[in-house]
């Protein structure tokens, strides 16, 4: 009995076997990249947690602790409304992201994976 494999085209224009592929995992830094994202593309009135842990795909307590690291780091600060914590990206959080976004176009060109 033979088996097939089944190729898959991918963006970078590479045909990789199926069997070889793997999940990938997101790294921290592309867990607050997402994050920031959300956040930046909330506006000026901010995100809620439960919006932003759905959007960012992460659990409660995960997005939690990656946002007290943001807002410590002064990328996002937390404001109380009522019985909800509202989420807002700072100027310095901007630049980071657009940073950030600049090193991943850069990889992308050289072809490399992070």
């Amino acid at each position: 009995m033979q088996v097939g494999v089944v190729g898959i085209q991918c963006d970078s224009n590479m045909f990789v076997s199926s069997s070889l592929l793997k999940q990938q995992y997101r790294s921290e830094l592309g867990i607050v990249a997402d994050i920031l994202d959300v956040v930046m593309n909330s506006g000026r009135q901010g995100v809620i947690v439960s919006s932003l842990a759905r959007m960012a795909n992460l659990s409660h307590v995960s997005l939690l602790e990656k946002c007290q690291k943001l807002t410590n780091a002064g990328l996002m600060e937390s404001m109380k409304d009522e019985r909800k914590t509202i989420f807002k990206i700072t100027e310095k959080g901007i630049k980071f992201f657009q940073e950030y976004a600049r090193f991943q176009d850069a990889i992308k060109e050289l072809k490399l994976r992070c």
